[in-house]
């Protein structure tokens, strides 16, 4: 059995619509934030890695060559011959509609790419970028808007500096599926001052809003972040990985069975990751994971009621 028995993931979904493999190639495009660079704050979200993020970050090489790059060792890894540019890094929205038109256009460019996923913030994708991206939709390639909310709770997000609130969330999410773009919603398991009932609220309050596909991460402390000085004073406690694994499994027990999982857990290099150390495992949370499903001879969307 795999972990595609009992969730319903992206991969497979792409694998059933295409025929073969089509893998997300992460693309870092050079752009900052407003909450880095004063339009909203400056240093960040408290868990987002400061020290990654100089001028160096800005100079990385162009997207042609990150593509060719990626698909280099992806095609040796997986076979993979078809391929979904992912602008990933920092928020892939915040620039003038005709700079990103070019920007995703080079990738776009690229004969074995067949789509892009953009990765943002909810407070930085006005009109005119969601209209760009029905654009590159109806000429017939695959688009998603990924909008990192981790939490619906206003007090969570303040306590990490997020800069924005559930209600930017809620106008943006509206707008995108008004346009039919699809939208990956992406929530952090372990948010300061959160429990399970917490995440069960936000995927609630996130599911009864509608979205297509869910990115779920379990929060990891990094080195050069606010939360790690947090984090050494013990103000924060990062959770364990079978509270992680439980609380996974109870959030895909209800969610409905046609929202696509992007993600199910997220990790961390070991050269930065300060704890827990489990968040470097990957493999082992997503076995784990499916074990416990398995286990209780569960599946996604198997408890649609809720019980908290």
């Amino acid at each position: 059995m795999a972990l595609s028995d009992v969730v319903n993931t992206f991969g497979q979904d792409l694998l059933r619509r295409y025929g073969e493999r089509v893998h997300k190639l992460a693309i870092n495009a050079g752009f900052t934030c407003p909450n880095r660079d004063g339009s909203k704050g400056r240093g960040g979200c408290t868990f987002c890695n400061n020290v990654s993020f100089t001028p160096s970050a800005r100079k990385a090489p162009g997207v042609a060559k990150q593509i060719e790059a990626g698909r280099r060792v992806l095609a040796r890894r997986t076979g993979a011959k078809r391929f979904i540019a992912y602008f990933q890094a920092y928020t892939n929205t915040y620039a003038d509609v005709e700079y990103l038109a070019k920007l995703y256009q080079q990738a776009l460019d690229e004969p074995d790419v067949v789509g892009i996923s953009v990765g943002t913030r909810p407070d930085c994708v006005p009109d005119k970028v969601l209209d760009l991206l029905v654009d590159v939709q109806s000429r017939g390639y695959e688009v998603w808007l990924e909008l990192g909310l981790q939490s619906t709770s206003d007090r969570s997000l303040q306590l990490v500096n997020r800069g924005h609130g559930f209600a930017e969330y809620r106008h943006t999410l509206r707008a995108a599926r008004l346009r039919g773009i699809p939208v990956c919603t992406h929530l952090i398991v372990g948010m300061p001052g959160e429990g399970r009932d917490d995440s069960m609220r936000s995927l609630e309050q996130v599911l009864a809003l509608g979205v297509d596909g869910l990115k779920l991460h379990p929060l990891h402390v990094v080195k050069g972040t606010q939360l790690a000085n947090q984090w050494r004073r013990g103000e924060y406690q990062p959770l364990s990985m079978d509270a992680y694994i439980q609380t996974a499994a109870d959030m895909i027990e209800r969610t409905p069975s046609d929202v696509l999982y992007h993600r199910v857990t997220g990790t961390a290099s070991t050269d930065i990751l300060l704890t827990p150390l489990w968040c470097s495992k990957k493999w082992a949370v997503l076995n784990g994971v499916e074990t416990e499903l398995v286990r209780r001879g569960s599946c996604q969307g198997i408890k649609m009621r809720s019980e908290y």
